[in-house]
């Protein structure tokens, strides 16, 4: 039965390089039929306007890279693919404490790495607590493939010492302490400090598990080459053009019925990225989803009250508002935008809901409040007063930050990524903005995304677009990238999370005592005196919070939407074609 899998896949993988990118042929194929109506087979086919970065655990910083990595690698725990709860992955059952500072995991038994050549004979072997051990202590390395620091930073005994150890090159013998092998199945866990949304922080990818072998041999590599436990392991790709995920055969989980998951035999990811082609190959059958719609042909799809229009009625459509916010930065080390009235200026000179109505033709929410996007669990977002468009307010702070009707201000550059041309749009009507209420000119570059991220962590960039999706359900994700201890020391090296580098003690008194309060109410009151703080410093300008549409072709299951656009493939199946 292995050989025959393997062998259709091969086939499939060959149709669809030969055929530049075209359909892996799954209507060809024919579904098997599980348990309580269920079916196994097929190629699930999705799209990304914008390249992975790396496939690397500890280097996932990115939308495209979190959708990929989360088919291959698991940690202890998950996010729940419809209500985005925490779920059990690795660790079948846990303890915690009554001052949530230490957390007790109990390992499932048999997992297995993906077999691998990182493995003597090639066979992937049994997964332990040791593992994980590794992972989180190099987790706490210093490493400039190591964005994940921040998850245990302040947080995990023993952090923080580790890191300095490995910064002097004399790495501490026995780790990161706070993180205990207990015995091959049992974990544990401590905290310097109450933490109660910790258990967030293990569902993230840069808690995945990946063996020590696997470093070993690739080290660098591995943001190309993989070895997880997840339900997908990763076959073929050619990097910009496609990406092909196999079935894991040797997978540890099953459904309520008894069903071996995952059901699918594969998944392909294809690089289109203009989103009208994009359109056009879902349109064609070539694609299973099509996240987010032209922007220029939304209304042509679904109508004002998000109701598909009738020639796209046969497909499935999802709406959703999204835990995401699109945002321009100002980089607040420069000896431009260190000016707070400058920040304001360009924060009241733009028309947010002009953007929303015309530019995104109602598929967002003007961000007229703070960084918090609408959805996050007891989080009145509506109280932070932010910037709403007023040209006067506008021209008075831009006086008072030295430059009259912009006189004296250099030309600037504003740097997008492309993302599939929603970017352009949005940015060329800030830039008319900026010109006509301010009399600023700014000139568009755009580069590709990875280049972009570099330029922008390093501080190399003085003014961008951004966006931030929502890791785990929460204000305090947003509210992260504002917490001054995330700012290297120089500006040389990475500011991954606060790219702004902005600093303020009021901001970090009132975010660092929210981290360590347990009481849900008092610490979301806390979340909102820190959103509103960074909002009176303009420390960025909040465009717009997203509203995300999906179409599915009739034939797939089991795919549910969330506000934070996690997906999880291992439970998606497809049904067949009426009449076969």
């Amino acid at each position: 039965m292995k050989n025959i899998i393997l062998g259709s896949f091969v086939m499939a993988v060959m149709a669809f390089t030969s055929c530049g990118g075209g359909s892996s042929n799954n209507e060809a194929e024919t579904l098997t039929a599980g348990k309580n109506g269920k079916y196994f087979g097929g190629i699930f086919r999705m799209n990304e306007v914008e390249n992975f970065r790396s496939l690397y655990p500890l280097n996932v910083t990115e939308v495209t890279s979190h959708r990929i990595t989360n088919q291959v690698y698991e940690g202890l725990v998950g996010f729940d693919q419809t209500d985005l709860t925490i779920v059990p992955r690795l660790a079948e059952s846990w303890e915690v404490d009554s001052t949530f500072t230490s957390f007790t995991f109990r390992l499932r038994k048999g997992v297995k790495f993906h077999d691998s050549e990182v493995f003597e004979g090639g066979k992937g072997r049994e997964v332990t607590a040791n593992d994980f051990k590794y992972c989180f202590t190099k987790l706490c390395e210093a490493n400039a493939d190591n964005q994940g620091y921040w998850v245990f930073q302040g947080r995990v005994k023993g952090c923080e010492e580790y890191y300095l150890s490995t910064q002097s090159g004399q790495p501490l013998p026995e780790g990161v302490t706070g993180v205990q092998v207990i015995d091959d199945y049992t974990l544990k866990i401590e905290l310097n400090r109450t933490f109660s949304g910790f258990m967030n922080m293990l569902a993230l990818p840069f808690t995945a598990v990946f063996p020590k072998e696997a470093y070993e041999k690739y080290g660098q590599e591995m943001r190309v080459k993989t070895v997880g436990t997840g339900p997908f392991v990763l076959k073929d790709m050619n990097e910009g053009n496609y990406l092909i995920l196999e079935k894991n055969p040797q997978y540890w989980g099953k459904d309520a019925d008894g069903n071996q998951l995952p059901y699918l035999r594969g998944i392909k990811v294809t690089f289109i990225k203009d989103r009208k082609t994009e359109l056009l190959e879902f349109d064609n059958g070539k694609l299973d989803l099509l996240y987010k719609l032209p922007l220029e042909l939304t209304s042509d799809i679904v109508t004002l009250e998000d109701k598909l229009q009738p020639a796209y009625q046969k497909y499935q459509l999802q709406v959703s508002p999204s835990l995401a916010l699109q945002y321009y930065g100002f980089q607040h080390k420069g000896e431009l935008f260190n000016n707070k009235d400058l920040r304001t200026a360009f924060n009241y000179a733009i028309d947010k809901e002009s953007i929303v109505q015309y530019t995104l033709k109602g598929s967002g929410l003007a961000a007229n409040h703070g960084v918090v996007p609408p959805g996050v669990p007891n989080y009145d977002y509506k109280v932070i007063k932010g910037y709403e468009y007023d040209p006067a307010k506008a021209r008075e702070h831009l006086v008072k930050a030295g430059y009259p009707e912009g006189k004296g201000l250099p030309k600037l550059t504003l740097q997008i990524n492309s993302g599939g041309g929603h970017n352009e749009q949005v940015a060329e009507a800030i830039q008319k903005m900026l010109k006509e209420n301010l009399g600023i000119e700014v000139e568009i570059n755009i580069i590709p995304f990875a280049q972009h991220l570099e330029l922008v962590e390093t501080g190399k960039t003085q003014f961008w677009r951004a966006g931030w999706v929502a890791d785990y359900p929460d204000a305090e994700n947003f509210l992260n990238l504002f917490y001054s201890k995330h700012i290297p020391a120089t500006m040389e090296e990475r500011s991954y999370l606060n790219s702004v580098r902005y600093t303020s003690v009021e901001f970090d008194k009132v975010f660092e005592e929210a981290l360590v309060t347990v009481d849900a109410d008092q610490r979301e009151l806390l979340y909102l005196k820190a959103d509103q703080i960074m909002m009176d410093d303009a420390a960025i300008i909040p465009i717009y919070y997203y509203k995300d549409y999906r179409l599915l072709q009739p034939k797939v299951r089991n795919f549910p939407q969330n506000s934070m656009e996690y997906r999880n493939l291992r439970d998606v199946y497809f049904v067949p074609a009426e009449g076969k």
